[in-house]
């Protein structure tokens, strides 16, 4: 009964033979309010309709198969609400022609019936089949149709100051209580611990990165102070709380300049950082003042998958290229233990001081004495301690976590214990990964590198507080010149956030509550304010963090007939996952004795699950994996039946080269501030294929761009307008065919 759903109602299909007809009698009964027959059924259903099929004895006649055949019509979406509404036998008999019309046959030698088919993976849609037929009055205006989706998504000007931030602020108001209570959920506790390791390790991580760009002005406790102001803020106040903000590398990159450039004009960095901060505040308060978020519909599939595919293999280097850093710390002997001395040694002069009288050259004595004394300190001092087990014991771990990972998030499917149980186990996959690495280290006590947070809550630099003055020694003219990097720095934080917000409100999420990209681009100014007041980093929406948090809130159907696959129903929209994760983050402080004991190796693995998680569902990734498959062995995907392969190898060959430049411009110092201006560039590149490919094949590969005039000039589609051939095979002859309507259309692929 539970996987029944509610409201479900039954038919009853009743066949036999019986001594006293001579001939077939039938009936078929709807009955005009559903009620439980007794025991007819096996489960205590409502039956609305009885197919009764008796006939005389006989050997030859198979009433059984009648029966099946019967059935499987009432299993038929489209027939069985033409048996709701028939009102006669015509009716019925006009619903079984549709039905044998539209049935696939397979021949009887080309299948064995022992064979079980599997279920599709996702069923396709019927509405086709209910639609009349109708003759065609008008040809629907694609772009008007795609003006509508944009704002409905709040993607379209508005013609007035904060329009599209005032429709962001009615459109999300009314859910906000819903974004509450849709918590009430075991997923989102798996989701919070999990998302809140993934986000704790890059911000430490940055933190000490940005200590060493900026000369310790900002380092480890200040990201976590950003993380946690920003993180609380824009949970509780965004339109699109499923977004995570965290660090990125072009930040990183633009303050590093910034902080070279104050230290060769001899001005206050954090200072100048303010003044910065603050041109990029008012901005891009300008620009959600004049709806420029709608703009983001010109980023299309092309370039958010790009985006997306990028900072996933950086995610997926990144991890393995830490993991190999403590092998170069910790090395491995690979020429024996005879050869290789550790031991600290320390060689007396016969010129050393007599600060010491009592020591001679038989003394031990430490580092410090040693050359006080003027002694020469032994090569085994300069040598890290001979750990041969470290470097593979973080191997084991960080495999260990990875693979757990990815095996126990696919445990849903698996054969063993109850849905619930199954369900369970995968929501928690990463945790339970964590956990048991963890504990594995703890029980083996090889010292592996672990995890280090800041124990005290106060700024990194003694001599500055939680408040930045305004100039501190700076001239005032640094105000005006801090508008040029502002505009920079306006462009870098405007394209990471609204790429990554395109990439989490995905059609292919089934998104319910909406967009907010004009409320979310107004809440940011105000944060990159408060960080600038303050003294923190700048957060942004980080691809992967948000990509993963989506990925851990899927929700699938429940009520599926065994042997059914579940059917993605959409994603858990709500807020207080992500103002738990960094509420933690804030609290991570004091929780330093219990964090010190996760191996590093194991967040890297974490890392690792969450890269190769991210490439998942892109299209993209897809398609390059395509590119080395015959084509017997490809995927059933929807733009190979409508797009020649050509077509497809051709333009995922152009996104394989922008692929490579954004790389490229990412891996050097002196051009990846210019990353940001590439992403602009790929816009450009995407228009330009139009010269390329035919408007309905970039609607299929990609989305269809805003045109800046309206088109009034129709394409040639290329799709067959002959839909009336129908043909009937028995065996390898041709028995019928129906006539079909001649047309004038080039058609390239009958």
């Amino acid at each position: 009964m539970r996987k029944i759903p509610a409201g479900a109602e039954a038919s009853n299909i009743l066949v036999g033979e019986v001594e006293f007809l001579e001939k077939t009698v039938s009936a078929f009964v709807r009955l005009n309010s559903a009620a439980i027959l007794g025991d007819l059924t096996e489960v205590p259903v409502p039956t609305r309709f009885l197919f009764i099929l008796f006939g005389p004895l006989s050997s030859a006649t198979g009433y059984h198969e009648i029966g099946r055949a019967m059935a499987t019509l009432m299993s038929d979406e489209v027939f069985h609400e033409v048996a709701y509404r028939a009102r006669s036998r015509d009716h019925l008999l006009a619903g079984v022609d549709e039905f044998l019309d539209a049935v696939t046959v397979l021949p009887p030698g080309e299948w064995d019936p022992a064979i079980r088919i599997e279920p599709p993976a996702a069923i396709p849609s019927q509405d086709q089949r209910k639609r009349p037929p109708e003759k065609p009055t008008e040809d629907i205006d694609e772009e008007e149709e795609e003006q509508k989706l944009r704002e409905e998504s709040g993607l379209a000007r508005t013609g007035y100051l904060f329009g599209g931030l005032i429709n962001d602020v009615k459109r999300k108001s009314p859910w906000y209580w819903s974004d509450i209570k849709d918590a009430f959920s075991t997923q989102c506790i798996a989701s919070w611990i999990f998302l809140y390791f993934a986000c704790l390790s890059p911000i430490i991580t940055f933190g000490g990165l940005l200590s060493e760009a900026t000369g310790r002005n900002m380092a480890a406790m200040e990201s976590l102070v950003s993380g946690f102001v920003c993180g609380m803020i824009y949970g509780l106040f965004s339109g699109q709380p499923l977004t995570i903000l965290g660090s990125t590398g072009p930040v990183l990159v633009f303050e590093t300049i910034v902080y070279d450039f104050c230290l060769t004009m001899g001005w206050d960095y954090m200072s100048f950082r303010f003044w910065i901060g603050t041109w990029i505040a008012v901005i891009l308060l300008l620009l959600v003042a004049i709806d420029a978020s709608a703009f983001v519909c010109y980023i299309t599939r092309f370039t958010e998958e790009n985006f997306a595919t990028l900072i996933a293999f950086i995610f997926i280097i990144k991890a393995v290229e830490n993991v190999l850093a403590i092998g170069k710390k910790f090395p491995t002997n690979t020429s024996g233990f005879t050869n290789f001395s550790t031991d600290c040694s320390c060689f007396l002069n016969d010129t050393s001081p007599s600060i010491y009288p009592d020591i001679t050259s038989n003394s031990v004595v430490n580092q410090t004495q040693c050359l006080q004394l003027n002694g020469t300190l032994s090569q085994g001092c300069f040598t890290p301690p001979y750990a041969p087990d470290i470097f593979l014991m973080s191997i084991l771990l960080f495999l260990g976590t990875f693979l757990i990972s990815v095996y126990l998030k696919d445990f849903k499917n698996a054969l063993f214990f109850p849905s619930k149980v199954r369900q369970f186990i995968s929501d928690f996959a990463v945790i339970i990964a964590i956990l048991s690495m963890t504990f594995l280290d703890y029980k083996v006590g090889i010292p592996t590198p672990k995890l280090e947070v800041p124990h005290e809550f106060k700024p990194t630099l003694p001599d500055r507080g939680w408040i930045i003055a305004p100039f501190n020694h700076n001239p005032l003219y640094s105000v005006i010149v801090a508008l040029p990097p502002a505009l920079l720095g306006t462009i870098l934080i405007f394209m990471d956030q609204q790429i990554t917000a395109v990439i989490v409100n995905r059609k292919e999420f089934k998104l319910k509550k909406g967009c907010g990209y004009h409320l979310d681009l107004f809440i940011l100014s105000i944060l990159i304010q408060i960080c600038s007041v303050m003294g923190l980093p700048w957060f942004v929406a980080a691809t992967v963090l948000s990509i993963t948090h989506v990925h851990s809130l899927r929700l699938e159907s429940e009520c599926a007939a065994p042997g059914d696959k579940p059917q993605f129903l959409g994603v858990r929209e709500q807020r207080v996952t992500h103002i738990l994760i960094f509420l933690s983050i804030g609290l991570s402080v004091f929780l330093t004795p219990m964090l010190s004991h996760i191996p590093m190796p194991v967040l890297f693995g974490v890392f690792l699950y969450m890269g190769v998680a991210s490439l998942k569902g892109l299209q993209f990734f897809d398609r390059i994996l395509i590119m080395f498959m015959p084509n017997k062995y490809q995927p059933d995907y929807m733009f190979l039946r409508k797009v020649p392969i050509k077509k497809v190898h051709i333009f995922t060959a152009i996104q394989i080269a922008c692929l490579v430049c954004l790389w490229l411009i990412k891996s050097f110092s002196q051009t990846s501030i210019l990353f940001p201006l590439m992403l602009v560039v790929m816009i450009g590149i995407r228009k330009s294929l139009d010269c390329i490919f035919t408007r309905r094949e970039l609607k299929i590969l990609d989305d269809v761009m805003p045109e800046m005039s309206k088109r009034h000039q129709l394409e040639n589609e290329e799709v067959g307008c002959c839909t009336g051939v129908s043909r009937f095979f028995l065996g390898p002859k041709l028995v019928k065919d129906k006539q079909y309507v001649e047309c004038n259309q080039f058609v390239k692929e009958p």
